[in-house]
This record gives structure tokens, C-alpha cells and sequence, in this order.
């Protein structure tokens, strides 16, 4: 059985670039004493894995709660209906029992195994802090942080099989039968607490049969039932049961009557909960139900973590707080509604108030139009998505980033909320702005090495490597970021209150640096990554961009060194083979090339945007960028739904495994715009339609990754059972591949905005409303021939050439 790691153990799995102090969240789903998903670099304790996509809880579910009354007849309203009374027992199921310790084996012994791709000489990278391979026939544990008093198990509560309404702090969890039975992940959920687990309603003592569900706004799900009241009438239902579940706690009941006679209905609503934390819940110890007792127009629960309550209105005619059951008796005249409403929520809370329902929300309210119905509602989905995991910081109101994902990662992952806050930089520079701030409170200074960093958790990064450090990315997306906002509108005073962080991370570059040409792993041992070099890079240039432009020095260093990598980039990372060749994913310790074709070669494409319009430089030469992108539009690499986390043809391929395989939204997004901005849009445009088919499969709602099989007629994507859905940067990806199509390239300090429109018009043609340049308005419209014509604009903004 796997025993809880001694803290110093723990303490010694952290990172080298994590550096103290840990982030916090401005508010955390996790929920109190339980660590936030982002927070995996913070004090030691306990061992349980969490993925580097989240935290992957080991899974159960807890026993249900009794049921309530058995069957009563509807009546007439001369008849007096029977009451009945509470019958069923608890689900005697027990909890999954927690997984067996995996043991321990050298990374470099899987790797031989597993065999390099053929025509390639291979590195072998010595193992990873922390990292567990599977036995055979067991599933992997986790990397990445640690959530105390969790046990790996194999088994997670699945999150692809349900409806996640998301108002954060809020959350409502449900199957599509619209019941909540208190089963894995169903609840109601404030900060991290279910504060309600169950809520099952009988009509006239049956449940509703179910017939529909779906999410009707990112907070709202909309579950339909019928019912049949005169079974001797025939198999038409008369009474339809509609419910509207709301993450803010909120559940409307609706009876609507088809009958020709007037009917007086019995409602019973059999409510518990637990109050468990979401980590409690998703490891399968949430333990029982709490006793309910009897509260103004409802029930109450109490333990010693806290209380919640539920109200109703109108008030039931009866409670039983020894149930849990609330009931009515409901008259409804020939095609009449009734209605109950509930209201959930913890003691002492008020009405939550989502951040993205503020008419200071950060995020613009854009919309789209176009030949393919499915860009519309790709791009409301994705705002809506975005609105909803938008969070508050606790010490700074005004300031607001993007929680990464529901339901696993609701707190602040400080590399995902900076490439989000990128990505969405067309919906104005407001989140961008309010996220650097956050970080730059976090930013280590003083004296030693970690000086200049943004703090963020180790991440796994694929069969091949060792986890990574998301503090590295983190510090060097900084920079990167302020430097295209203010491209992109950002004042300059704003600008000006961040630039000192943003030197204080480029100076981290340069003396992490010294006088090596690459910023290699801190690990002892570790690999020099493809990827970091493309940040470091990217970060170089935009960082010495942003500068000169305000009048600082060290722009010249940083350009020169910019310069070396590249020259020394092309030279060593680049492995030759009969293709063309492939950038490596990596440089072993002694310089042997680790050449797994993988997503993460995306980065090379993604160069940043300078002044005037301009693209950035990046580290691969024309040829070799063009041998890229036909690689990355080749079937080893483009699954018909989007881009492979790893290439179907190399060792450790895997079409679920996260950075082994799976289609990661993110990744998918960045290759189509880099691919579009270097030339080549017949790749850019499979890709497009490939993730666009996807996100119609999954109602728009794109989820962070999905299984990397390869499409066929009549297939569908296939949803991975622990991704988060929404996630922040899946959500911002479907912001950047609409306004790829329109290529706007803003340089708000000149006054000028240059379009660069994909000249095919994959999609044929699209209209862009309501974007945000310089601070205003910004619309754009490409037609079906590829030119683009900007419809609105900021006075005063010229269009470049």
C-alpha cells in the first residue's frame, strides 16, 4: 500500500526553479486546508500525485443518501394526495480502495525499452525527480504536485460524462438524468465545498424519465423530464418537469401541464450533503451524509468545517429533516406551470457574484458571423467559458486572471493564465494587465539565483522527458506578454507600472544564461528543451522590443544573444534524416539529441509580434521551418481533430496520453496561427477545420485535450476522462484561431493595425465584431476571396501595409 511521504521527501520533488514564495490564488476550489491546483511548489506535504494538467484525484464515490417516498398518485384537487414515506436505505457500495505503490524504475531503462524512432541516433535522460513509470498493465501515476492525505488509485471520477455549470467561485456538477444523487463528482459546489450533494426530485412519487440535457449558458444547464399522469391515455406524456441549474447555486423546478383536467401534483425534493472538499470528493473519502435539520423555508447542515443551507420558495408544506425531504402539493390547471426555486449556499454567504457577469468584466463582448455556422457559436462559447473562470485577486479586487480549468484546476496556474491572457489579447488588454499584476506580486526578488522569477509548479512533459517547471515558462511569458499588449493597447502608465518586473525577468534570462548560448534545465542532469529555448527567445526579442521602446537599456544584450541561440539552435537541435529532418525535443547532458517528433515543436512557430506588424524572427531557418509545418501537417502528427501531443509513429505514443499523443487544444491553436503567419495555410487550414469539427462534437465547449485517434468518416472525438472542460487556454485557443483567419497584427504606440488574412478563407467568409484595438472597438471582415476590410476602429488608427 503507498505510504504518505515524509515531508522532506516532499519537499525534496520540488523543482529547483519553484522557487519560494509559493503563489496563492485569489481564490481557490479546492477548498480550505486542501492546496490549489496551481499551488503544487508550496510547503511540503503528504504524498499524492497530481498530473501536470491538474490535479488527477484518486476516484470513488460515496454512498447516497436515502431515497424518498415511494409511488403517490396524482389526484384531482377533490382528492387528497397520499403522502407516503421515506423507504430506500444508502447505496451500500464502499468507496474505491486506494491504488497499489507503483514501483520504481530508472527513466532511461523505459526509454531503451521503448526504443528511439528509426533513423535516429537517441539520448538517454537520467530519471525524473519524482517520477513513478507503471507496471505493466497499470495506469501511470500522476506527476507533478502533491494534495495531503490523498492516495494514487488508478480510478478518477469522471468529468467527461457530466455537465459542469461554472460561475466561479461556483459550481454545479450533474449528470445528463438531471438528478444529483451524490455519486462521484455531483454537487453543488462554493470555493471548493460541496455545500450540496444530492437533490433528486419525485413528481407524483416517480422520477421523471429524462429526455434532455444541455448546457444552455456557461453557468446554466437545462435538464427536461416527462411524465405520463393517465397511463390509460396512451404513451403521450402531459406533464413536462424542466430544470434550470445554475453554478451560483440556483435550481428552478418547473411543472408545465398538458392535461385537460386540472391536477394537484405531489413535488418531493429529497436533499444531503457532506460538505466534502473537492479533493476529499474526487479520492472517494468524502464520507457520509450529514444529519439535515429543519431551517426557515428548508433544510440546514452543520460540521465542523462548516454549514450550509437550502431554501426554498414558495415554502414546502412539509419538511423532514430526517430524510432530507422537502414537499409540495402542486395545483396545475390545464396548460398552467408551476415553479419551485432552491437556493443553495454556504451560512453567512450572500448571492454570488460571478466576476465575468460584472459590467467590469475584462473581456469584451465579441461576436461572429460568418459562411460556417459554426464560428458563432465557437467564438460565444469560448467568451462565455472565459467569463466564467474568471476569479478576483483576493488582495486586489481589480485585478482578475483566469482560473485554468473546471472542475480539476479552479485556482491560478500562472503559465496557463498568461498564455490564456495572450491569447485573448483581442478581446481587449484588460485580463493581461490584471494577470501581470497578480504575478508580478509573486515575482522572487532580492539576492540568489531564483531572483526574477515567477514562481509555478512542475509539469509533466511526455514519455521522453523529465516533468518541466511551469515557473520557467511562466517568467519568460512575462515579458512576452507585456511587450504584445501594449501592441496591442495597453496604456503606457499600465505599461510602465509592470516594466520593472518584466526586467527583472529578463535579467533572470541573462544570468541564468551567463555564458552558456542556451538556458538549459536546472535540474542536475537535466535536458536542454526545444521549448524553453523558443520562449527564452521569444522573450529575448519582445522583451528587448519593448525596451527600446521605453526609453530602457539592455535591448542590445539581449538581441545579440538572441542572435547566438539562433545560430547555434540551427545547428544543434536540428536532426537530419532521408524527410528533411526534425527539430529535436531536446539535448541530452552530453549533447545527443532527443529527436521524438512531438506538439512541442509548435513553439518554434510562435515567434511573437514586434513593432509595425512584424513577426518576430525564430530560432529555424526557411527550410527548416518549411520541413516543420509538413510535418506537422502530415497524418503522423495531424489526427483529423486537431495536433497530436506526440507523433503516432514514435515509441511512447500513446492517443490519451497527456503530452504522449492526445490533442491538446492549446497546442493545436498555436500551430495553426504560427503556421498561418509563416506561410503555409493549407497545414494551418487542415488543422482549423480539424479542431473546429471537434469543438462541434463537444458543443463548442472545447475541453483542455482529447484522444489524438485518428478521424474517419462517421467518428467523433474521443473525450479523455480527466480533462478539464472548460479550461482557460482550450476557451482563449478558440478566440486566436478565429482572429487568425483575419490576421491583425495591432501596433497601438504608431496607431496602425496591419491585416494578414489566411488568403484561402478555409472557412469562407467571416465577420469579427466588437474585438478591442487601442482601446476601442475593433471589427474586421474577411470575404470569401481572402481580403480583409476592417468595418470599425479606434479614430485616429491607420491601416499598415
Amino acid at each position: 500500500m503507498h505510504q504518505p511521504t515524509p515531508p522532506s521527501a516532499a519537499d525534496e520533488r520540488r523543482s529547483p526553479d519553484a522557487p519560494q514564495p509559493p503563489l496563492r490564488p485569489s481564490r481557490d476550489l479546492t477548498g480550505p486546508g486542501t492546496p490549489w491546483p496551481g499551488d503544487q511548489d508550496a510547503a511540503p506535504r503528504p504524498a499524492a500525485r497530481v498530473d501536470g494538467f491538474g490535479p488527477r484525484f484518486p476516484g470513488g464515490t460515496s454512498p447516497a443518501a436515502p431515497a424518498t417516498s415511494p409511488a403517490a398518485p396524482v389526484t384531482s384537487p377533490a382528492t387528497p394526495a397520499s403522502p407516503g414515506s421515506p423507504s430506500s436505505g444508502p447505496d451500500p457500495r464502499p468507496p474505491d480502495p486506494p491504488g497499489p505503490d507503483r514501483p520504481s524504475a530508472p527513466w532511461a531503462a523505459r526509454s531503451r525499452r521503448a526504443g528511439p524512432p528509426s533513423g535516429h541516433g537517441s539520448a538517454s535522460l537520467p530519471p525524473a525527480p519524482g517520477r513513478l513509470p507503471s507496471s505493466p498493465g497499470q495506469t501511470p501515476p500522476p506527476r507533478g504536485a502533491t494534495i495531503p492525505g490523498l492516495r494514487w488509485s488508478a480510478d478518477l471520477p469522471p468529468a467527461h460524462t457530466v455537465l459542469i455549470c461554472v460561475a466561479l467561485p461556483g459550481l454545479a456538477i450533474s449528470t445528463e438524468e438531471g438528478q444529483m444523487t451524490g455519486r462521484g463528482l455531483e454537487g453543488f459546489y462554493r470555493a471548493g465545498r460541496r455545500v450540496l450533494s444530492r437533490c433528486e426530485i419525485r413528481v407524483a412519487g416517480r422520477e421523471p424519465l429524462a429526455v434532455q440535457a444541455r448546457m444552455a449558458t456557461a453557468d446554466r444547464a437545462r435538464f427536461v423530464g416527462t411524465l405520463r399522469t393517465s397511463p390509460q391515455a396512451g404513451p403521450d406524456p402531459d406533464v413536462l418537469v424542466e430544470r434550470n441549474r445554475y453554478a451560483d447555486g440556483t435550481e428552478r423546478i418547473t411543472l408545465h401541464s398538458a392535461a385537460p383536467r386540472p391536477l394537484r401534483v405531489p413535488v418531493e425534493v429529497a436533499l444531503g450533503t457532506d460538505l466534502a472538499d473537492l479533493g476529499a470528493i474526487a479520492s472517494g473519502s468524502a464520507g457520509p451524509e450529514l444529519p439535515a435539520s429543519v431551517h426557515d423555508s428548508g433544510l440546514r447542515w452543520s460540521c465542523a468545517t462548516g454549514n450550509a443551507s437550502v431554501t426554498a420558495a414558495p415554502p414546502p408544506s412539509d419538511a423532514l429533516a430526517s430524510a432530507g425531504l422537502l414537499r409540495w402539493e402542486l395545483d396545475l390547471p390545464p396548460g398552467g406551470s408551476r415553479s419551485v426555486e432552491l437556493r443553495v449556499r454556504p451560512d453567512g454567504a450572500g448571492p454570488l457574484r460571478a466576476v465575468g457577469r460584472a459590467a467590469t468584466s475584462p473581456l469584451a463582448a465579441a461576436r461572429a458571423e460568418g459562411d460556417d455556422p459554426r464560428v458563432p457559436a465557437l467564438l460565444r462559447t469560448s467568451i462565455e467559458d472565459l467569463q466564467a473562470l474568471l476569479l478576483r485577486d483576493a488582495a486586489n479586487p481589480a485585478d482578475t486572471h483566469l482560473a485554468a480549468g473546471a472542475p480539476w484546476r479552479c485556482g491560478l496556474a500562472p503559465a496557463d493564465a498568461l498564455v490564456a491572457a495572450r491569447m485573448a489579447l483581442p478581446l481587449g488588454t484588460g485580463l493581461a494587465a490584471g494577470t501581470l499584476r497578480i504575478l508580478a506580486r509573486t515575482q522572487v526578488t532580492g539576492p540568489g539565483p531564483q531572483s526574477g522569477m515567477i514562481p509555478g509548479p512542475r509539469r509533466d512533459a511526455g514519455p521522453h522527458l523529465p516533468p518541466q517547471c511551469t515557473g520557467t515558462e511562466a517568467t519568460l511569458l512575462f515579458p512576452a506578454l507585456l511587450a504584445e499588449a501594449r501592441r496591442w493597447g495597453l496604456s503606457e502608465q499600465e505599461t510602465e507600472e509592470l516594466l520593472p518586473a518584466a526586467e527583472r525577468c529578463l535579467t533572470w534570462l541573462r544570468t541564468t544564461v551567463g555564458d552558456d548560448t542556451y538556458l538549459r534545465d536546472p535540474h542536475r542532469g537535466g535536458p536542454v528543451r526545444c521549448e524553453t529555448q523558443a520562449h527564452a527567445h521569444r522573450a529575448a526579442l519582445l522583451g528587448a522590443d519593448l525596451l527600446d521602446s521605453c526609453g530602457r537599456t539592455g535591448g542590445t544584450a539581449l538581441r545579440q544573444w538572441a542572435q547566438e541561440l539562433r545560430t547555434a539552435f540551427r545547428k544543434d537541435f536540428w536532426v537530419d534524416d532521408l524527410g528533411g529532418g526534425r527539430p529535436a525535443v531536446a539535448r541530452a547532458p552530453d549533447g545527443r539529441p532527443v529527436p521524438h517528433l512531438g506538439a512541442a515543436a509548435v513553439h518554434l512557430l510562435d515567434t511573437g509580434l514586434l513593432g509595425g506588424g512584424v513577426s518576430a524572427p525564430g530560432l529555424l531557418d526557411k527550410v527548416q521551418t518549411e520541413h516543420l509545418a509538413r510535418l506537422l501537417g502530415s497524418p503522423v502528427m495531424d489526427s483529423g481533430w486537431g495536433l497530436r501531443g506526440l507523433g503516432a509513429k514514435e515509441a511512447g505514443h500513446n492517443p490519451f496520453g497527456h503530452r504522449a499523443g492526445a490533442v491538446r487544444v492549446q497546442e493545436t491553436a498555436l500551430a495553426v496561427a504560427g503556421l498561418a503567419a509563416a506561410g503555409y495555410e493549407k497545414e494551418a487550414s487542415s488543422l482549423l477545420r480539424g479542431v473546429l469539427a471537434a469543438a462541434e462534437a463537444f458543443g463548442h465547449r472545447l475541453p483542455e485535450m482529447y484522444a489524438g485517434e485518428q478521424r474517419t468518416e462517421g467518428s467523433a472525438p474521443l473525450p479523455h476522462p480527466a480533462a478539464c472542460r472548460p479550461a482557460a487556454t482550450s476557451a482563449a485557443s478558440g478566440v486566436l484561431l478565429l482572429t487568425t483567419l483575419a490576421g491583425i497584427r495591432p501596433d497601438a504606440p504608431a496607431g496602425a493595425v496591419t491585416l494578414r488574412p489566411v488568403r484561402s478563407a478555409p472557412l469562407g467568409e467571416i465577420g469579427l465584431m466588437g474585438l478591442r484595438v487601442a482601446g476601442a472597438p475593433f471589427s474586421v471582415r474577411v470575404s470569401r476571396l481572402g481580403l480583409a476590410m476592417v468595418e470599425e476602429a479606434a479614430d485616429g488608427l491607420q491601416l499598415g501595409v
